[in-house]
């Protein structure tokens, strides 16, 4: 018999019956289940605190941090407890077999320092792993379902090495509640479903995981109670052990066995991989917006940079005056977006394997010069990468590498003025499918990488190399004036999350709305030149002008997960409508 276990729902979790004392939009936490789960609809408004703040994608994740941050908890130890919620209730998005980026301002220094946990390639790995017999580059899915795809996890050592920087309360105690969830069970989500039903025949390939989410070929649905008590003995290991547990011993030893006895696509990731991995302390990238310093994280991640340099060409232009709802305001944001990624696709990837020229990119001259562009009543026809003085964009080939949403993110503010963001995923929804016995998922982050390694003979910057991290889109960001910092946030979302955070800073700064309007805001996004407009919002309404400007325009729906806090005479808190994410605060 499976040591996973399922049963329908048949009454709430005992916990959730007592509401305790935190404030959720004014209501109790017996409230805030029955609108989760139960449907019903209010208003969203900014949750306001006055001493800590949590903002993540679930209730049962923001509820276990909350109770740490109440106790006196820091950011940090608050983190631990909802990323190892987050594994169980929203395995989807990330989890112990995935990788993470952490910005943290560490109020007593003064100072913001970043955590690259990022997963790295296996030192076996080929150029060509993900190409065909004749050269040609595989289909995403091709690719990214089973062994194959998976990179060297990285979450686990990142959450330690937090910890020991800038943790407070006792180590184990930090595992209580997702320890207790997986035992007894916990509430699907909605997401979750739906998750597992657009993603059965792909999980299907695999029993342990098809045994997890289709349980007799029957996809898990909102409400019902599942357990996994495999991922609860994981905790514990890890809880007694440290992350060594994951890089050597049973845990390293099951993690390498999915990946290459995998029935499917087998990869290479080997222990030697699991010994050697190392997070990596790496100095933030920050630039000046308006009165504000825009700190996130810099190579691998393109997050913080494109956003610089999307902000700093932007910053040119009367934002504020010009508007929400004006099609030129939009224009600006569109062709800043596409000569943002036209250099993120030459000069961003690992910056261990390539020099990133981080100064040049966001250099206020620089991004003058690629703002002017912009001076134009219609759409720039012809985009290109812009030529920094000794790092031509000729010297590298083109890369458009596919970053499929997924992810999600945390938010919190802490009693003692810490602010964290982080950002945490397995990359595509569900990873690579595989499932190992200590019951998580790994992710398929090696898909992240450029497919082909040259174009037009030239060399790919984010092409695939042993123990490379490959490229990400992650943002978090840590928003600062007067050096102080004033917002948290970022989102899930691949390589739309830069657009979204862009969004939601030019909300918060230049039409002054609140944290919960900000992760609300209509979606624009334009990376290649076609403009994507939220489909049934205000913003549809501006299609005919945009086309009337050259445009090729879609209207869709999109999938930010935006958790917010604005720090100011006291915290607020805003979580995006189009997830289920949930802010608490006290």
């Amino acid at each position: 018999m499976s040591a996973f276990s399922f049963v329908a729902i048949g009454k709430q979790q005992s916990d959730i019956k007592n509401p305790e004392k935190y404030s959720i939009n004014n209501q109790k936490y017996k409230s805030l289940y029955l609108d989760k789960f139960l449907n019903l609809k209010k208003e969203r408004k900014p949750v306001i605190s006055n001493n800590w703040m949590v903002v993540t994608a679930n209730f049962q994740a923001s509820k276990a941090a909350a109770k740490i941050l109440e106790k006196g908890g820091t950011a940090v130890d608050a983190m631990i407890s909802a990323q190892l919620v987050l594994g169980l209730v929203e395995p989807e998005s990330s989890g112990l077999g995935g990788g993470a980026f952490l910005v943290y301002f560490n109020n007593k220094k003064k100072e913001i320092i970043t955590l690259d946990g990022r997963e790295t390639a296996p030192l076996m790995i080929k150029e060509d792993i993900f190409q065909d017999a004749n050269g040609n580059p595989l289909k995403f899915f091709d690719a990214v379902v089973g062994g194959k795809s998976v990179g060297t996890p990285g979450t686990p050592a990142l959450l330690e090495q937090a910890y020991i920087k800038w943790g407070k309360t006792k180590w184990s105690l930090l595992f209580e509640d997702a320890i207790n969830l997986s035992d007894n069970g916990f509430v699907v989500s909605e997401k979750l479903s739906s998750s597992v039903q657009k993603s059965k025949k792909s999980l299907s390939k695999f029993l342990k995981t098809r045994e997890y989410f289709l349980p007799k070929n029957n996809p898990i649905k909102s409400g019902d109670i599942l357990l996994n008590k495999n991922y609860a003995e994981t905790l514990r290991a890890f809880s007694k052990y440290g992350s060594k547990t994951f890089y050597s011993g049973t845990i390293a030893n099951d993690i390498v066995s999915t990946v290459q006895n995998s029935i499917h696509n087998p990869g290479l990731l080997s222990h030697e991989d699991l010994f050697l991995y190392r997070v990596i302390e790496r100095n933030p990238v920050c630039s000046k917006y308006r009165n504000y310093k825009i700190c996130g994280m810099g190579p691998p991640s393109s997050g913080a940079l494109t956003i610089s340099q999307i902000l700093g060409m932007i910053e040119n232009y009367n934002i504020a005056e010009l508007g929400f709802d004006n099609p030129n305001t939009w224009r600006i944001i569109g062709d800043a977006s596409r000569l943002a990624f036209a250099d993120r696709s030459i000069y961003m990837a690992d910056s261990d394997f390539i020099n990133v020229p981080i100064k040049e990119l966001i250099n206020k001259d620089y991004l003058y010069k690629r703002a002017r562009l912009l001076n134009s009543k219609n759409k720039i026809e012809e985009i290109k990468p812009g030529n920094i003085i000794g790092k031509s964009s000729l010297n590298w080939g083109k890369d458009i590498s596919i970053e499929l949403p997924s992810t999600s993110h945390i938010s919190i503010v802490d009693k003692y003025g810490n602010a964290l963001s982080m950002t945490t995923t397995i990359e595509n929804g569900f990873g690579s499918r595989l499932m190992t016995d200590g019951g998580f998922l790994l992710n398929n982050e090696l898909t992240d990488f450029s497919f082909k390694t040259y174009k037009n003979g030239k060399k790919i910057a984010n092409s695939i190399e042993p123990g490379k991290r490959p490229r990400s889109s992650m943002a978090p960001t840590i928003i600062l004036k007067n050096d102080k910092p004033v917002y948290v946030l970022g989102s899930p979302g691949g390589s739309n999350i830069i657009g979204y955070v862009v969004n939601a800073v030019v909300s918060l700064i230049d039409w002054k709305v609140n944290v919960q309007e900000a992760a609300s805001t209509p979606h624009g996004i334009n990376k290649f030149g076609t403009f994507y407009l939220e489909k049934n919002t205000r913003l549809s309404k501006i299609e005919p002008f945009l086309k009337s400007m050259n445009y090729k325009v879609k209207l869709r729906n999109f999938s930010s997960g935006l958790n917010i806090i604005h720090i100011d005479d006291k915290l607020y808190g805003g979580s995006d409508h189009r997830r289920e994410g949930v802010a608490i605060g006290n």
